[in-house]
């Protein structure tokens, strides 16, 4: 096994200048390029930090505890996690993941992850909404993933809502439709206020009224499919902007039974890039993606430049789909999301 006296030995440097490295204790104590040589040759040389010897010397355990209300019940889920699992493998951290849905009671989840002595917490959900941190969390560093604190204080990480209609919207303008509807949601939500602000944004910002005629707000079942078939019937739009990937099956139906054909006698773009949705529908359908995976790596990070105290000016973000933002972004930080362009808008 590869020890901090070999790789001092091979950079020509003390063990405790190896140690403040590897620990991230070296900004403003080492310089950058001997550090970056310190790291380069861990690397060749396989070392690997011993973690109990660490929490031991440090009472930091290097635990990061995920909660979440939907683990278990959501696509998106995965995405979320894996980022932030990337992240925390990245800096040295192990992420524990449990979820409140099936009947686990909160409160007892969080007393486990403290048993195992967890460094900090991701807090989840899976819908961007407006929560209330859990106070057994208020007494550790805590990001919100996919959700902001209600009182604006809790560190938090989340689509960027607005642009992603204001792109959506902006997409079938520039691809020549002249009556636009808006397929929306039904419920009070975040993202639901952002993304009809940023739809009308954009037909206003391109010298068009925004007209409440072509706005519809329908839930997930039968009656959002009547809603949307009056809506072809008695404005004819010739795109449409939807909620999500779901709704916009509802516009791919309506159209179907009308003999129009997606694509070419109407344009329709979704969001979330849901997997059944947008990769199953005949044309494929152009998508908003949402950023799970970024949210998670983001949120991750995040965490630990609290617990550790340091900016992350160091670190090398990875590569993508929606571009991250900095680690001090205010909060919310906002994502801003990729439009992934398929068939379903008409050229």
């Amino acid at each position: 096994m590869t020890t901090m006296k070999e790789i001092a030995r091979q950079t020509g440097v003390s063990v405790s200048t190896v140690s403040l490295v590897m620990n991230h204790r070296d900004a403003g104590r080492v310089k950058p390029e001997i550090a970056s040589r310190v790291r380069e040759t861990a690397r060749q040389l396989g070392y690997q930090i011993n973690p109990m010897a660490r929490s031991l010397r440090t009472n930091s355990t290097r635990i990061l505890g995920f909660i979440s209300d939907a683990v278990a019940t959501t696509p998106y889920a995965g995405g979320m996690i894996l980022g932030a699992q990337s992240a925390a493998s990245r800096l040295g951290y192990m992420l524990i993941t449990v979820s409140t849905d099936g009947g686990m009671k909160e409160d007892d989840e969080i007393d486990a992850l403290k048993r195992y002595g967890a460094d900090g917490f991701l807090y989840a959900k899976m819908s961007n909404r407006i929560t209330d941190v859990p106070s057994k969390l208020l007494d550790y560093p805590v990001v919100l993933t996919d959700a902001t604190d209600r009182n604006g204080v809790i560190p938090s990480v989340e689509p960027n809502e607005f642009l992603i209609a204001y792109d959506a919207t902006t997409h079938l303008i520039k691809a020549g439709c002249e009556r636009i509807a808006y397929v929306g949601c039904s419920e009070t939500m975040i993202a639901q206020e952002g993304r009809l602000a940023g739809y009308r944004a954009a037909l206003e910002n391109a010298g068009r009224d925004f007209d409440e005629r072509v706005v519809t707000n329908v839930p997930n079942n039968g009656p959002a499919l009547r809603e949307v078939s009056t809506l072809f019937d008695a404005e004819h739009p010739d795109g449409f902007f939807c909620f999500n990937d779901a709704r916009a099956w509802y516009v791919y139906e309506c159209a179907a039974r009308r003999g129009l054909t997606v694509g070419k006698d109407i344009s329709v773009v979704g969001v979330d890039n849901h997997r059944v949705f947008a990769e199953t529908l005949e044309p494929q359908l152009t998508t908003v993606e949402l950023p799970h995976f970024e949210m998670g790596y983001w949120a991750a990070t995040k965490l630990i430049s609290m617990i550790e105290n340091r900016p992350m000016n160091d670190i090398e973000w990875p590569k993508t789909t929606a571009p991250l933002p900095p680690i001090d972004a205010p909060i919310p930080a906002k994502i801003h999301c990729t439009l992934l362009e398929k068939g379903s808008v008409a050229r």
